[in-house]
């Protein structure tokens, strides 16, 4: 079947993973798509124009971040069409899948089609590094095709995500990324932090622990690279997911 037309592609992607593994399924779903960014700091999601939208959202701690469904919440879908990408750092996506479509379904969209892709890990870079690669990009695309099919072929129930509910407890990790000496003060940190949980004081970035998630979106945007994480919990971050460098998780399709 030939692509859709237009598609409207909603995302939260803070250190660019998400956003490059949905945005090869749009490449090969739709002629054209609008781009909807719910990573920037305190702006609402545009109302739903076109009958599909695509949702990629990132998985932290077997869950969808509260931030994503908030957004996600004000959304009106009125019986249009989805499919729902839950992108992971290959350890595990638990209930997100099913959190994020079970959110869609809602606020009345129906979700057609889903999956679980991999990327690099934004805590721990060398576990997935690279992905999603050249053949994670041939299977999604593939999975693009499936889902043109299946509405070649008539639409038929729902898809059905796997997970559980209630869902798993949220990931609490009272912590936040911190500055090296290098820092200078520019403020591009503050700006790209999707909660706002990051104030420059004095030319130093301060950031509220109960704001901040943990995304990583300040170490990604930082031109210095003088964002890290604390030494102890990298420490930790290694401990949990060291063995998972050499492990190469599947990307998971459901139609």
């Amino acid at each position: 079947m030939r692509m859709l037309d237009k598609i409207e592609f909603y995302y939260f992607s803070p250190t660019g993973g998400t956003k490059k593994a949905g945005q090869i399924f749009c490449e090969g779903f739709a002629k054209e798509t609008v781009f909807r960014d719910l990573s920037v700091q305190g702006a609402e999601a545009a109302q739903t124009e076109s009958e599909w939208i695509v949702v990629a959202a990132p998985v932290f701690g077997g869950r969808i971040p509260g931030v994503v469904t908030e957004k996600l919440k004000k959304l009106h879908g009125e019986g249009k069409k989805a499919v729902t990408l839950a992108v992971y750092g290959n350890r595990a996506y638990e209930d997100a899948l099913l959190e994020l479509n079970q959110t869609l379904e809602g606020q009345g969209f129906r979700v057609e089609a889903s999956a679980a892709l991999i990327a690099q890990h934004s805590m721990a870079p060398e576990v997935a590094k690279g992905r999603p690669d050249e053949q994670d990009r041939k299977e999604i695309l593939d999975f693009a095709e499936n889902v043109l099919d299946k509405i070649k072929e008539g639409l038929g129930t729902p898809v059905k995500a796997p997970g559980n509910v209630p869902y798993k407890a949220a990931m609490n990790m009272p912590a936040a990324p911190v500055s090296l000496p290098s820092c200078t003060g520019c403020g591009t940190c503050e700006k790209a932090c999707p909660t706002g949980a990051i104030v420059m004081k004095d030319g130093t970035a301060a950031a509220d622990l109960e704001k901040c998630i943990l995304c990583m979106a300040c170490t990604a945007a930082c031109p210095e690279h003088a964002r890290v994480l604390p030494p102890p919990l990298s420490e930790r971050m290694e401990q949990m997911l060291g063995a998972l460098k050499d492990v190469r998780r599947e990307n998971e399709f459901f139609l």
